[in-house]
């Protein structure tokens, strides 16, 4: 029984994994003008810009899969 349980939570594990990667991939580059940092440009890197519609869903969601997967680590690491 506890393989098993021991199993579910890797393949969970495995699955949070993957969705985590392809939800960062999504985000928006918040650090579109860093670039311009070392070069002098002059962007509006410092304005404040707030997340709106899908951008702020992806973040959220970000943010909780994140927070499952680092539980989870926690988790398999007790037992």
């Amino acid at each position: 029984m506890h393989s098993e349980w021991g199993d579910f939570m890797k393949t969970v594990l495995l699955i949070i994994c993957i969705l985590l990667i392809g939800i960062v991939l999504l985000q928006s580059n918040k650090a579109e003008g860093a670039s311009q940092i070392i070069s002098g440009g002059n962007s509006d890197l410092f304005s404040q810009r707030k997340e709106r519609g899908a951008e702020l869903f992806i973040s959220r969601l970000t943010f909780a899969l994140g927070a499952v997967f680092f539980i989870i680590c926690v988790v398999m690491n007790v037992m």
